[in-house]
Order: C-alpha cells, then structure tokens, then sequence
C-alpha cells in the first residue's frame, strides 16, 4: 500500500449510485493523501476465464461501483473539491465488452462480444489486441465525483454537473481535477478505473480493469464552478502520435448521426484493411480511437472525425 498516504480505503466500501445520505467511509482533512482500491465498472464480473455468455450473465445493478464516499471537512456548497491525482497501481488484467443495447452503434452490434486483456502492471507496456495490434495504455478513472445536492438515489451512469461518470481518459496521472461542492464535506468517490480509453468510448466499454488510485483531496473556497473543469502537466495524446492517424468523417446537421457515421466508417476500414470482424474492429475503437468535433459553425452542416491511432499496427 500507499507509504505516504494518510488514508487507505478498500474496495469493500463501495456503493452504486449517488445519494447525499450515504454515510462517510472517513472523514479527512483538505490536504489529505488517500490511496481507493477500486473495482472495475463490471464489479469483479469477468475474469481471466470468462467467456463470451458471461456478457448476459452481467448484473446492471451493480455497474460502475466507486470507492467512498469521503467526507472533506470544511467543504461547503459553492466550493470546489480539488482531486490532484498521484498515481495508479494497475492489476494486469482487464475486458473490453460489446453489451448488447448499449454503446454508439447498438443497432449494427446486436450481439454479444467479450475481449479480455493481460497486460504488464508494472511497466504498462502496450497491450495485445489479439493477433491485430498492441494498444498503448494510460489508466484513468472513468468514475470520479461528488454527492448532488438533490436528495435520493441517482444513477451512476450518466455524468452529472457534480462529476461522476465523465469518462475523460486524460484525468490520468498528474492531473488536477475541480468539481463543484454542493453538499457539505462534499462526499467524495470514485471507481470504473481503466487501463486505456478512446475519446468517446464508442462501444460504451474501455480496457475495464481494477486498480488502485492514489490521489489528494484539497477546497478552493468559494470558486462557484458551473461545471467540472481540469488543468494537465503535459501532452495528453504522446503515446499515440508518433505514426500518425487514419481518419474517417460523418458530415451533416446532426453531430450524433455524424459520429455515428464517422465510426462506423473507421469499422469498415479497420475490417477491410486488416481482416478482423467488425465487432472486434468497433471494440478496438472503443479502446484507443477518438472521437472529435472537426467543425461546428459552417451551418447546416458539422463535420465529426473519428482518429485511429496508426501505431496500433506498426
């Protein structure tokens, strides 16, 4: 474990939803290290042995479980939560899924689809995607949040103002994450950790693996953010630049149609060039593709791209 933490945190104190009411695992002090053991988004589902019929054994229930929740003291309503995030102690193992109903192109994958992946923990070196490609990995936490304001029980799944599921791969290591306050001790967690993510997620899941999460919690006072915002120490997209890109574009008044189009374009490319099945090709983009807005004012008409990273194959 962390030597420097002041705090550890298992996994065992994990919880699915957000909900003001929820009983503070700790209570720290602004400034406080703090090391989560967190679960991947399937709660321990899938392991080395799984197989494809595990994907409808899945319990939705239990998706996306964070680690906490941590009381901050002196948080108040129209502060921000400062998340400096430290380091990330990846397992080794993780999954990529296409779950049936779920993902950009739902209704072109309607089957079920399982990838399970090994990778060095230690020097997080790329990661084989079968026999096609080595992904280059960089873990983040695809879970990170605070408690809404507004009582009951909220869904994990959709991104909130508070943070939440905001699945931004770069809140990596070195990062330093604001989120606004709305409850006091703001009632912090986070979990759905990954090994390596595109922009955009298309298939709605990543390289999903457990890991633990080193990071420090600190109060800006009275800072009134309207939403999330994060600052990086450095380039974000180094590990997947250095052969370039192929690229494919959904062009029309629609910016949802035209991601679609976009990446649904990159599958049949992918297919075509280096023979794989076109699930396996759309789960791939999900692991390490992105997903941009190319242009949005030149109305009636968007253009979004999708960018895969050459160096996959090379």
């Amino acid at each position: 474990m962390c030597s420097n933490c002041d705090y550890t945190i298992h996994g065992r104190h994990h919880h699915y939803g957000w909900d003001r009411s929820i009983p503070p695992v700790e209570t720290v002090a602004p400034g406080s290290t703090l090391e989560f053991e967190c679960l991947d988004s399937a709660s321990g589902h899938y392991t080395p042995s799984s197989t494809v019929a595990d994907v409808s054994t899945l319990d939705f229930s239990k998706v996306n479980p964070v680690t906490g929740p941590i009381y901050v003291d002196g948080a108040e309503p129209g502060d921000a939560l400062k998340i400096t995030i430290q380091e990330f102690k990846p397992s080794g193992f993780g999954w990529t899924a296409n779950i049936p109903g779920f993902g950009l192109l739902a209704d072109q994958f309607v089957d079920p689809a399982l990838h399970l992946w090994s990778y060095d923990k230690a020097t997080l070196g790329p990661s084989a995607f079968s026999s096609f490609g080595r992904v280059p990995l960089k873990p983040f936490a695809g879970t990170i949040g605070v408690a809404p304001a507004e009582p009951g029980l909220h869904s994990v799944v959709p991104p909130r103002r508070v943070g939440g599921n905001l699945d931004i791969r770069d809140l990596s290591a070195g990062t330093e994450l604001y989120l606004p306050v709305e409850v006091a001790g703001a009632l912090f967690s986070i979990g759905d950790t990954h090994a390596a993510q595109g922009d955009g997620e298309v298939c709605g899941t990543a390289i999903e693996s457990a890991m633990n999460v080193v990071l420090t919690l600190d109060l800006v006072k009275g800072a009134n953010l309207r939403m999330p915002r994060f600052t990086t120490h450095g380039p974000v997209t180094r590990h997947l630049d250095a052969r370039g890109y192929e690229v494919t574009t959904g062009v029309g008044p629609d910016l949802m149609s035209g991601a679609r189009e976009a990446v649904s374009g990159m599958v049949d490319l992918l297919s075509g060039q280096h023979g794989m099945s076109a699930v396996d090709a759309y789960m791939l983009c999900s692991a390490c593709g992105d997903l941009r807005i190319s242009e949005i004012v030149d109305q009636p008409n968007w253009v979004v791209s999708f960018y895969f990273p050459r160096i996959v194959f090379e």
